[in-house]
């Protein structure tokens, strides 16, 4: 139900703003942006995997903490990011 190493290696390198960036803000949206679509899919046949759908809100809660950092912060970079990938206002 987690996201592979391969995938979340090559999450860090499409994000990263240099080789090896895995703590940018950008890099840690993405990779949540990822392991929340798959939680996302799991529940959506788990309905009553009420363990996984706390950790979905966890990690929603902590991707939404990034973002507002990044919007207080950088509002181009913070732009940049949820139009890459697709995340709602």
């Amino acid at each position: 139900m987690t996201i592979s190493l391969e995938q979340k290696k090559k999450i860090m390198d499409e994000h990263a703003k240099t080789p090896g960036d895995t703590g940018s803000p950008e890099v840690q949206i993405a990779v949540l942006t990822a392991e929340i679509q798959v939680i996302t899919e799991h529940l959506q046949t788990h309905s009553k995997d009420y363990s996984s759908r706390r950790g979905l809100l966890a990690k929603v809660s902590r991707r939404r903490q990034f973002l507002d950092y990044l919007k207080r912060d950088d509002l181009n970079r913070y732009v940049a990011i949820i139009t890459r990938l697709n995340i709602r206002k």
